[in-house]
C-alpha cells in the first residue's frame, strides 16, 4: 500500500537541469566515436603477441625456447611504435620473422584506421562543439566579478559590447552565429568575452552561460527574433526572480507577454522613434539634449538639425513600425497618409493600398502639400528609391526613413536623411543609458516636463562647464560609506553649489553639472547651486573627468572637505592636527562646523 504524500513536503524547484557534475561530453563522444578503431587496434595486438608467444623459438645453444608473454608484449610495443630495438631475448628464427612481418603490416592498418578516425572526430561539429561549450563552461565558473549575460551578439549586441567595455562592465554572450562568435577574438576588447555558439531559446544554455552564476547581474536579450527574447525573459524571471531583464522587441504583443513575467525593461526601437520625433517636433533642445546625453563619453554635441515640420505627412510601409508611427502621429493631432502594398483592412480616408514607387500611387497622396515623408518599409533598396522619388516631387519634404540593414549605411549618408531610424543604433544607445547609469534613464524620461527652455538653458550650462564634447557621467552618493567625509556637513546644512567647489581654490567651480537629484523616491531636475543636500541623497552630474576625481576627494578625505566647504586649512598628518589644534570636523566633540575644540 502506498503512503500518502505528506503536503508541503515538495517544493517547486526552478534551477535549470543539469548533467551529472564531472560528467564530460567530450569524453563520451570521443569514446563513442573512437570505440570500433581501439577495439580493431586491442584485438591486432593481442593476436600479434599471443602468436609470438606460441612460435617456438631457439637460444643461442641451437635449445628450443619459446618467448614469455612479457618479452611478447614489450617486443610489439616497440615494434608497433616503430622504435625497433631489436629482437629480443634471444635472435627470431624464420617462422618467428614471418609472422612479426605479417603483424607489423597489420599493426600498421590498424594504426591509420585509429588515426584516421581521430582525425576525422577533431574535426566533427559536434565535437568542436563539445570542445567549445567545456571551455565555454570552465570560463564562467571562474569569474569572479560581476557580469551581464548578453544573449544576440548582432549589430546591437556589437555596439553595446564596445561601450560597455570601455566602462569596465565584464559580459558573456550568446548567440546561433558562429560568424558573430567569432568576432569577439577579433574585436579590441580589453578584457576576454566568452562566447558561446549555442540557442538561448534553451533554457539550459542560459544555465551554462551563468544564469544561475551569483556574479551575474543582468540579462541582456538583444536578438533579432522576438520569442527567443520572450523565452530569454521569462527563463530568467522564474530561475532568477529579481535579476534585471532588459529585452528588445519590436512587437507590442511580445512586449505585453514580456511584462507578465516579472518587470522587465522593454526596449521598442520602433515606439521610441515615434516619441523622439514627436519630442523633436514640439521641443527641439530637449530632444537635442536627450541625443547627446545617450551617447559615449567624449562624444560631439550634436549639431542641431531640421526640426520635423507640423502639416500632413505621409508614411510608406504599414508594418509594425509603421502602425507605430501612423499611431504616435496621429495622437500628436498630425494627419496622416498611409501607403502599403497590402492594407490589413479595406482601404479608407489617409489610407491608400499600391506600390509606393509607382508615380501613379505617389500622385495620389499629393506630396505637392505633404509636410514629411518617411520611407518605413522593410527592405532598403524601397526606401532609398521612396526617398528619392519623394524628393524629386517635393524638395522641400522633410525625410524620414529606416534602414534595415548596417552594410547599406553609406547609401543612407549619401542621401542626408533628415531623420534616420536604424533599429540596432537606436536600442543599443538606450540599452547603454540604462545600464552604464540608471539614474540618467529617470532624467531623461522626466526631463521633458520642464519645457523647452529649460533643456536649451542646461545645454548652454554644459556646454559652459563641458565644452563641446560630451563629459564623464557619474552618479553619487552622500551615504556615510560612499562620502565619509561629508557626513558631518550634511547635518549642519550643505548646498549642491558648495560640493562643487574646487579643492584646489575653493573660489573656484569645478567644471560639472548636476543633472538630477533624487531623495526618497521624488526627484529635482537641474537642481540650483543652494539646493541643500542630506545624507543619503543621490546626485547625478556631467562634467570633466577631472573634475569627478575632485569631487571623490571632496566626500572621501575629511581635509579636503574642511577646506573646500569652509575654507578652513588643517594638516593632513594626525601629529599636526594635534600640535596645532587643527582638527577636521567630524573628529572633534563640538558639534559645531568648522571649529575645534582648541579654536578660541
Amino acid at each position: 500500500m502506498r503512503r500518502p504524500v505528506p503536503r508541503g513536503r515538495f517544493h517547486r524547484h526552478t534551477a535549470i537541469a543539469r548533467p551529472a557534475e564531472g560528467a564530460s561530453p567530450t569524453v563520451f563522444l570521443v569514446l563513442r566515436r573512437m570505440r570500433a578503431p581501439l577495439i580493431v587496434l586491442i584485438l591486432i595486438f593481442a593476436i600479434s603477441v599471443l602468436g609470438l608467444t606460441l612460435i617456438p623459438g631457439q637460444d643461442a645453444d641451437g635449445n628450443p625456447v619459446r618467448v614469455g608473454f612479457f618479452d611478447a608484449f614489450y617486443f610489439m610495443s616497440y615494434t608497433a611504435t616503430t622504435i625497433g630495438y631489436g629482437e629480443i631475448p634471444h635472435p627470431f628464427t624464420g617462422a618467428q620473422r614471418l609472422w612479426v612481418t605479417a603483424t607489423i603490416y597489420l599493426t600498421v592498418i590498424g594504426w591509420a584506421y585509429a588515426i584516421g578516425s581521430l582525425l576525422a572526430t577533431l574535426r566533427d561539429r559536434a565535437f568542436r562543439e563539445a570542445i567549445a561549450l567545456r571551455r565555454f563552461t570552465g570560463t564562467v565558473k571562474r569569474l569572479r566579478e560581476p557580469f551581464l549575460l548578453v544573449v544576440g551578439y548582432g549589430q546591437t549586441g556589437q555596439l553595446l559590447g564596445h561601450a560597455l567595455d570601455s566602462l569596465g562592465r565584464r559580459m558573456v554572450v550568446i548567440d546561433r552565429s558562429p560568424e558573430h562568435i567569432d568576432t569577439l577574438d577579433i574585436d579590441p576588447y580589453y578584457s576576454d568575452i566568452p562566447g558561446l555558439v549555442a540557442d538561448a531559446r534553451n533554457p539550459h544554455t542560459l544555465g551554462v552561460a551563468g544564469l544561475e552564476h551569483p556574479g551575474c547581474e543582468g540579462v541582456v536579450a538583444l536578438t533579432d527574433d522576438d520569442e527567443a527574447n520572450l523565452v530569454v525573459a521569462m527563463t530568467a524571471a522564474l530561475v532568477r526572480p529579481g535579476l534585471p531583464v532588459i529585452a528588445r522587441t519590436v512587437s507590442p504583443a511580445i512586449e505585453h507577454r514580456m511584462r507578465a513575467f516579472g518587470s522587465p525593461t522593454v526596449v521598442n526601437p520602433f515606439d521610441r522613434y515615434g516619441d523622439h520625433l514627436r519630442l523633436a517636433l514640439h521641443q527641439p533642445s530637449s530632444y537635442l539634449l536627450m541625443s547627446w546625453l545617450v551617447h559615449e563619453e567624449g562624444a560631439e554635441m550634436p549639431q542641431p538639425s531640421r526640426p520635423p515640420a507640423a502639416g500632413r505627412w505621409i508614411v510608406c510601409g504599414f508594418g509594425r513600425f509603421g502602425h507605430k508611427l501612423t499611431e504616435d502621429l496621429r495622437a500628436d493631432g498630425l494627419e496622416v497618409t498611409v501607403i502599403d502594398l497590402r492594407l490589413d483592412a479595406e482601404p479608407g480616408p489617409g489610407m491608400i493600398e499600391g506600390d509606393a514607387s509607382e508615380p501613379s500611387v505617389l500622385a495620389e497622396a499629393d506630396l505637392a502639400g505633404a509636410a514629411g515623408f518617411v520611407a518605413g518599409t522593410d527592405n532598403d533598396a524601397t526606401n532609398l528609391s521612396l526617398v528619392a522619388a519623394a524628393r524629386k516631387a517635393n524638395p522641400s519634404l522633410f525625410i524620414g526613413a529606416r534602414q534595415n540593414r548596417p552594410a547599406n549605411a553609406p547609401l543612407f549618408a549619401a542621401m542626408e536623411i533628415d531623420w534616420l531610424l536604424v533599429p540596432s543604433e537606436m536600442a543599443a544607445r538606450e540599452i547603454y543609458a540604462r545600464l552604464s547609469t540608471p539614474m540618467l534613464w529617470r532624467f531623461l524620461q522626466e526631463m521633458p516636463e520642464l519645457g523647452d527652455d529649460w533643456a536649451a538653458d542646461t545645454l548652454d550650462r554644459m556646454q559652459a562647464y563641458c565644452g563641446a564634447k560630451l563629459g564623464a557621467l557619474w552618479k553619487m552618493t552622500l551615504s556615510e560609506r560612499e562620502a565619509p567625509a561629508l557626513q558631518p556637513w550634511l547635518r549642519s546644512g550643505v548646498a549642491v553649489g558648495d560640493l562643487l567647489r574646487s579643492p584646489r581654490n575653493r573660489q573656484k567651480r569645478l567644471d560639472a553639472v548636476p543633472l538630477m537629484l533624487a531623495r526618497d523616491g521624488e526627484t529635482i531636475l537641474g537642481p540650483a547651486d543652494d539646493v541643500p543636500v542630506r545624507p543619503g541623497d543621490e546626485v547625478l552630474f556631467v562634467g570633466r573627468p577631472y573634475s569627478r576625481r575632485a569631487l571623490i576627494d571632496t566626500v572621501t578625505n575629511r581635509v579636503v572637505a574642511e577646506y573646500v566647504l569652509s575654507g578652513r586649512e588643517v594638516p593632513a598628518g594626525w601629529v599636526w592636527q594635534r600640535v596645532t589644534g587643527k582638527i577636521p570636523t567630524g573628529s572633534q566633540s563640538t558639534d559645531s562646523p568648522g571649529r575645534s575644540s582648541d579654536d578660541p
